[in-house]
């Protein structure tokens, strides 16, 4: 491309606008982003009460971004997170197409003739003043610059057109034949694809139509083609993301804009004559551009209004399409899947465009945690040489507790690596990641989540020294520090399944922090008892000193196992925005869950 420069000044002033717009609409949404803060999450949940309501979302949001298929990704995130249920994500995708024409309109409107450059260039001055002063100052003024870039970029392509276009004419291909609509079809879709922004797209047809380089017939082709192309990169981030939810939506995107755009190419003839009869009444016939837009709303209009009756019939057929996979009951299956090396767990939930949105990217920690949870409690009953099913039974079953290991048990830290590991360094990258204006409220909420996956980590640590000693204790034979060392497991046990139980529990806050003292308080007692039960032991000289040694360790273990566990379920708890989240997202499970 750097090559090519050289011998066409008017293809590098075209890439140099193109590069400009491209550019003024990334500023354009990074201040909007930063200056809205967590205040567009708040909008989104108040926006999506009603279809209605969640349509005009989507058209504001597209005015405001310029960019369709940005607001689609941002609802996929917002979706997958469960911010939003997919009825209202879907009206918002109605929404997005039709604010998508808006931008369309202000170029068309602005003519050939007319010159945006006297506009920006007093922008430009104001936005990079607007840096100067403060963080929401230097928001506006990344908003104000991407206006004027946005407007320069106008400028430099059309003239880059108005010179490099005099060797290029693509009014020779005629798009009269099915095989010419389909040809120019395919370059609006593929145009869309490689700039990732219809707008792009359709700014390139205005400037090239209004150049004279192409008829209004093959405009019309490629403005169906650009606006099918928008839904591919909606399309493939939601088939990426893990979450059926967001998957959906992006089924739901690719197929409105599929049968829409399939609909508006079947009738073509029909809907070009359509639009110059709309033009002539309106005295715009000689407006090609003003068709190409007007065009381009009829066919997005066309499209809500054949999808708008069938939006709870095609939210469930969307779910039955994509049904929920089936959550296991266990999620480490090593011994299910025999001697053969299984894959390192990763992050589930964190999709990258969660990223976009304070509040969505919280939303998704507070379920990948939970699923870190889930590993956690898994690895930590291997580490005792239990099933992971005994922790849903008040009363556990003795013969297991006085079991033997078997000869082939899952060793703590080979699962620690294997499944912990990958996840907890996701979470963190990803919460690192994340860089957007926090109200003290995210802030601590924040903090939180790095200390409840710091402190199931540390749980699972202390599981790998405790196992140890342990199995070697419980394979031995029949002694005295066999059966303090079941105890100790026994013990454990119990207090896990008590803490599950509590998470589980809907109580009043004061009987629920009542049931977490008494909970506390019997953890103490057991301490207390099996030390005094240890040197009642030695004197007896029914263990020696290496023995109890390790059973005071290992006591240790156990109780910080414990403590990490109920730390994590008092910071999930505790935190109104923990239970705020788990509440939007229709999920009202605890960071302690099995």
């Amino acid at each position: 491309m750097a090559s090519s420069f050289w011998f066409s000044s008017g293809w590098l002033q075209l890439c140099a606008g193109l590069a400009l717009f491209l550019f003024g609409m990334q500023c354009l949404e990074e201040g909007l982003r930063q200056l809205a803060g967590s205040k567009l999450e708040r909008l989104l949940a108040r926006s999506t009460a009603t279809p209605f309501k969640g349509l005009m979302f989507g058209i504001c949001g597209t005015l405001l971004l310029q960019s369709s298929t940005l607001v689609s990704l941002l609802t996929i995130a917002f979706i997958s997170t469960g911010l939003i249920q997919l009825a209202g994500g879907i009206a918002i995708l109605f929404g997005a197409n039709l604010g998508a024409t808006s931008g369309i309109w202000l170029l068309a409107l602005a003519g050939q003739n007319l010159s945006l450059s006297p506009l920006a260039l007093p922008l430009l001055v104001f936005g990079v003043m607007g840096g100067f002063v403060g963080e929401k100052s230097k928001a506006a003024g990344r908003i104000v610059l991407g206006i004027a870039f946005i407007f320069l970029g106008i400028d430099q392509i059309k003239d880059g057109f108005s010179s490099f276009g005099e060797g290029l004419d693509m009014t020779a291909y005629q798009a009269d034949g099915l095989l010419g609509n389909l040809l120019f079809a395919l370059v609006g879709l593929l145009v869309t694809v490689v700039l990732q922004s219809s707008h792009a797209a359709l700014m390139l047809t205005l400037a090239a139509l209004a150049g004279g380089q192409l008829e209004l017939g093959q405009a019309l082709a490629i403005a169906i083609g650009s606006n099918i192309g928008s839904s591919v990169t909606t399309a493939f981030v939601g088939s990426l993301g893990g979450n059926r939810s967001g998957q959906r939506l992006a089924l739901a995107h690719v197929l409105f804009n599929v049968v829409t755009c399939s609909l508006a190419f079947a009738l073509l003839s029909p809907l070009a004559w359509l639009v110059g009869y709309l033009a002539a009444l309106t005295r715009l016939a000689g407006n090609e551009l003003i068709q190409l837009a007007m065009f381009h709303s009829l066919i997005n209009a066309m499209g809500v209004v054949l999808f708008w009756p069938l939006q709870e019939r095609l939210a469930l057929w969307l779910v039955r399409w994509l049904p929920e996979r089936e959550e296991p009951r266990v999620l480490i299956t090593e011994l299910a899947v025999g001697t053969e090396e299984p894959e390192r767990t990763r992050a589930r939930y964190l999709n990258e465009r969660a990223l976009d949105s304070v509040d969505a990217a919280a939303s998704a920690v507070v379920r990948e945690l939970q699923h870190l949870s889930r590993l956690s409690v898994e690895v930590i009953c291997h580490a005792l040489y239990l099933p992971v099913d005994q922790l849903t039974h008040a009363h556990p079953d003795e013969h297991l507790l006085q079991a033997r290991p078997e000869r082939h048990h899952l060793d703590a830290e080979s699962l620690y690596q294997r499944h912990i590991k990958g996840v907890y360094g996701d979470l963190l990258s990803f919460m690192g990641r994340l860089d957007l204006p926090m109200d003290e409220a995210h802030q601590q909420f924040w903090v939180g989540c790095q200390v409840a996956a710091l402190q199931l980590v540390d749980a699972v640590k202390d599981a790998k020294h405790l196992q140890k000693n342990l199995g070697r204790y419980l394979d031995a034979e029949p002694s005295a520090a066999r059966d303090a060392y079941v105890d100790l497991r026994r013990n454990l046990l119990a207090l896990l399944h008590e803490l599950r139980e509590l998470a589980r529990t809907e109580l009043p806050e004061e009987l629920w922090q009542s049931r977490l003292a008494a909970l506390d308080e019997k953890a103490a007692h057991f301490d207390g008892g099996f030390r005094t039960r240890l040197f009642a032991a030695v004197r007896r000289q029914e263990l020696d000193g290496f023995q109890t040694s390790s059973l005071m360790n290992d006591l240790g273990y156990a109780s910080r196992i414990f403590q990490s566990l109920r730390n994590v379920l008092m910071l999930s708890e505790g935190q109104e925005l923990f239970r705020e989240l788990r509440r939007v997202g229709q999920d009202e499970e605890s960071l302690i869950v099995l």
